[in-house]
């Protein structure tokens, strides 16, 4: 076992002076370790792997079992190679349980480490569960703690894998702490785990770590030391070691480099006061991570042995263990290898290599790293290597891997097609300003026309998840169009996301042209289309027809919906079908739907691309009174969308939130997200979120009873002459304008805006829509035209899929009955609409029923204690809702992949929550509709 921080020089031991408090809070990790995760966070040198060495100490100390990483950046591009190096010590010890796994799960997690002698294709859903699994496994024995130190140079598809597992850790015997550099962690690791930040150390502090140093500096060097090293404990170490050299007394460090290169110029100078067989030793440990290093040594590369580390062992530059060479700091590292000539690095990545010969990713990486000039047989090799990972699962490592490819291409239309390639895996993570870089480098190098358009199909899928919305509309349907003819595929794949963007936009310009472009490619032959994808493409089709238009033809595209909807989607396929139902206002479906979508997307390595699904997910629970669900997935979406740049969807997800708190009466934190919403998606650009956002502003406006200001708001959700400002979006705002209006005696300004804004609509309308209609003309007509329009509406069952629309309904109709003295009549209505803004949380609106119900002559008694939901975790939630839906233990660990022991004892701590002693009483406690409100 590994452990942060084994041999470094005796004076980093007390750089943890000024960490006290850091340190108390890593205790908890190992005093309460349920599943928590702690990031520690801070530049180079701020103590972060002081800080877990002694976290790995105290463990030890109570009997908690450490498993630890150290990442290496050499090994950032090497799939799973941070996770093997993690659970090693459970891989090879005596009584691993590694046999209890079931096979398929056993035999994808050594696959992914190429341990197995018969290949395997590894599914990256099984190397997390299989993870999750053996780390459980190991947890039952006593608490476990996985320490990893420098974590953003840990592989991509480790980190995901760490991830995926640590989200079902909740309440298990396992914690997690890692540091990272910078202040956020590295994705996909977002704002759900903890982050304990490392700052500069107080001016007193720093001297105290300086007092104590073998050589204290004084007078004017001690303050150059400390005007230098800023607060940074290493530095301050570090540079106190140096200016008792020769070489630095009495130089004053005017006018310094950023700390880091000043730390690696530092690190230089004393490693080339070592003998020449010692730095050249040290150069190896610097190309190679610290396995492969034993592993070069074992193969015969000489010069390995282990007298030669003793010059720098004594000189607290590295740690020599049975685990490998560990240098001091990761700063050591990077000037060791910086400082050498590139003939020297070259010279020894290539004898690397030549030992190598049975590691085919490391040994193609250090033949690139060696090389200058274009290679073909080195591109070949990282080629193979990139088709290796993408066995594994390492679609960063292939992207990697084939990146690099490109770049040593000597033929140009070579590199173009592995750029492309590059781009391609590179889509699966999200990373669109990486895919951009990628397509247009590949668009570069090349004049073969359906390159070009594979390029220019990855920028559009780039441009898609930004602000530059009208820019990806032209360059998905310049192409589409350009393609139809000669490459139908290509256009296909272009179809999707140009719908999308038209729909932002809603211009009626772009969505004519897309209008156009699916007609064209649903009359002509294609034969170019995969046999097997016409539920894909049939996806992809409904989407666009419903996107650019939700209402013509919507009984046609209802069947079409339901027709692929009763198959087993793949995940291109489900996403788009979730969103055509949201569009359609098919709103239950599109949950189902989109949920099953996410939880494919929940792969490790993949997470990226999951963001608008989510978002999607996210509004069909708004709409639906999940609103609990909403908000989890609308922080999801939001980690995801910060990870990857993807700026309309931060604005899309942030606005969901933002409506919600408005909802439930927390108008600072509303104003607080629809501002987000606005920095990320300016509302001048894309009319679906100046709509979105005016909503919900105007809802803050109403609830803090401002109705004329709540009246300019909405009144801005439809143009100077009332027709919609967003086709589409606009209309879910049409209920609450007509409150704002007849709150402030404009009742007849609001009529007149709701019926142009209904006599826009050119096709079939929604139950949804008909609900929300019949609302704002019962608010906005003269009274003895109200009823009907009330009535009309609730007889409608369907308006129930809505449920806060149906109950908002509810309330201003029971608030008309009372005004003409049917209090009778208004009585059960109230009740009614109270339950269900209760259940939701909406406290604004369950004041106002309460008070109707005072008005009424009806004791209020205190909430009906009918759904405590919100008081249970989000996996517990979750756990409950399929538990309700009748789903064993194990069909539930299945679908959520946590072991069925996890299951249980979630629903075990859930039972007094609900108020329930047994599973079966789960369903009679509450209702459909309830328990999917939270």
């Amino acid at each position: 076992m590994s452990q942060p921080g084994r041999g470094t020089s005796p004076a980093l031991g007390t750089a943890l002076i000024g960490r006290e408090d850091e340190l108390h809070r890593l205790m908890g990790l190992i005093d309460a370790p349920s599943g928590q995760a702690l990031a520690l966070l801070g530049d180079a040198g701020m103590g972060k792997t002081s800080l877990l060495a002694r976290l790995v100490d105290e463990a030890g100390k109570k009997d908690v079992r450490v498993l630890s990483a150290v990442a290496n950046e050499s090994e950032t591009q090497l799939a799973f190679a941070g996770l093997h190096q993690l659970l090693h010590p459970v891989l090879s010890s005596p009584d691993s349980p590694l046999d209890e796994l079931a096979a398929p799960h056993r035999n994808a997690l050594l696959a992914a480490f190429g341990l197995v002698e018969e290949f395997a294709v590894p599914d990256r859903l099984l190397i997390g569960i299989a993870t999750v699994t053996l780390l459980l496994k190991v947890a039952e024995r006593s608490p476990l703690l996985l320490v990893i130190d420098d974590i953003q140079w840990l592989d991509y598809n480790s980190r995901d894998v760490i991830s995926f597992a640590w989200r079902r850790f909740r309440n298990e015997p396992i914690a997690i702490a890692f540091s990272a550099r910078g202040q956020t962690p590295p994705r996909p690791f977002g704002e759900d785990v903890g982050k304990l930040r490392l700052e500069p150390l107080t001016q007193t502090h720093a001297n105290l770590l300086l007092d104590v140093q073998p050589h204290r500096p004084g007078g004017l060097t001690r303050s150059t030391v400390l005007a230098h090293a800023q607060g940074n404990p290493m530095a301050l170490v570090e540079l106190s070691k140096a200016t008792a050299t020769e070489m630095w007394t009495g130089r004053r460090l005017d006018d310094p480099l950023p700390l880091s290169d000043r730390l690696e110029q530092l690190f230089s100078a004393r490693v080339s006061t070592l003998p020449e067989t010692c730095r050249t030793a040290l150069l190896y440990a610097a190309v190679a991570g610290p396995s492969e290093l034993l592993e070069a040594a074992s193969a015969g590369l000489p010069g390995l042995d282990p007298q030669v580390w003793r010059p720098a062992e004594d000189a607290g530059l590295v740690s020599v263990t049975g685990a490998g060479v560990a240098f001091s700091h990761p700063l050591m590292r990077s000037a060791v290898y910086q400082a050498a000539p590139f003939a020297d690095r070259a010279e020894a990545h290539r004898r690397l290599a030549a030992v190598l010969t049975h590691r085919l990713d490391r040994r193609a990486w250090h033949l690139a790293r060696a090389t200058l000039h274009p290679d073909e047989d080195v591109a070949l090799l990282l080629v193979e290597t990139a088709a290796e990972a993408l066995r594994r699962g390492g679609c960063v490592a292939a992207a990697l891997a084939m990146e690099r490819a490109a770049e040593l291409s000597p033929s140009s239309e070579d590199r173009a097609r592995r750029l492309l390639f590059a781009a391609d895996y590179a889509t699966v993570t999200g990373q669109a300003a990486w895919v951009q870089d990628l397509a247009t480098r590949a668009s570069a190098c090349t004049a073969d026309p359906v390159l070009h358009a594979k390029a220019d199909r990855e920028i559009g899928w780039a441009l898609a998840w930004t602000k530059r919305q009208a820019e990806a509309l032209r360059v998905l349907v310049r192409l589409g169009e350009e393609t139809a003819a000669e490459e139908p595929l290509i256009a296909w794949s272009a179809l999707g996301p140009a719908a999308t963007v038209a729909y932002h936009l809603g211009a009626p310009a772009g969505r004519a042209a897309v209008r156009r472009l699916v007609n064209r490619l649903s009359q002509q032959d294609d034969p170019g289309r995969p046999h097997g994808k016409e539920l894909a493409y049939g996806a992809i089709r409904l989407l666009a027809r419903a996107a650019i238009d939700p209402f013509r033809e919507r009984p046609q595209a209802l069947a079409e919906l339901r027709r692929i909807t009763e198959h087993r989607l793949d995940i291109p396929a489900s996403s788009t079908a979730g969103s055509v139902a949201w569009v359609l206002d098919q709103s239950d479906v599109a949950v189902r739907v989109l949920r099953e979508a996410r939880e494919m997307l929940r792969k490790p390595g993949v997470q990226g691309a999951s963001g608008a699904v989510v978002m999607g997910l996210a509004w069909a629970c708004l709409d639906t009174g999940r609103w609990d669900e909403a908000l989890d997935a609308s922080q999801e979406a939001s980690e995801l969308a910060r990870a990857f740049g993807m700026e309309i969807v931060t604005a899309e997800v942030s606005l969901v939130a933002a409506t919600l708190a408005a909802l439930r009466g927390d108008v600072a934190r509303a104003r607080e997200l629809t501002a987000t919403a606005v920095s990320a998606m300016d509302p001048i650009d894309s009319p679906v979120i100046a709509a979105r956002e005016r909503r919900a502003e105007g809802l803050i406006a109403l609830v803090e009873g401002h109705f004329e200001t709540a009246y300019s708001l909405l009144r801005q959700v439809f143009d100077a002459d009332g027709a919609p400002h967003h086709y589409h979006a606009s209309y879910f705002a049409l209920a609450d304008f007509a409150t704002a209006a007849a709150r402030t005696g404009k009742a007849d300004e609001g009529r007149a805006v709701v019926e142009h804004a209904a006599g826009r609509i050119d096709g079939d309308v929604s139950p949804r829509l008909r609900q929300l209609l019949a609302h704002a003309r019962a608010l906005t007509s003269p009274p003895e035209e109200a009823e009907e329009h009330y009535a009309g509406a609730l007889a409608d069952p369907a308006g129930d899929e809505w449920p806060f629309e149906r109950a908002s309904l509810r309330l201003d109709y029971a608030e008309w009955l009372r005004r003409r003295r049917r209090i009778n009549e208004s009585k059960p209505v109230l009740v009614t609409a109270l339950e269900v803004f209760r259940r939701l949380g909406a406290e604004p609106y369950v004041q106002r029923a309460e008070a109707e119900l005072r008005a009424s002559g009806v004791a209020v008694t205190g909430p009906m204690d009918l759904n405590r939901l919100t008081e249970l975790t989000p996996q517990q939630r979750e756990i409950v809702r399929l538990a309700a839906e009748g789903l064993t233990n194990r069909q539930i660990g299945e679908r959520l992949s946590i072991s069925p022991r996890t299951v249980s004892s979630h629903l075990y701590r859930s039972f007094p929550v609900l108020g329930v002693t047994d599973r079966h009483q789960i369903r009679d406690a509450i209702s459909y509709e309830s328990r999917m409100r939270g």
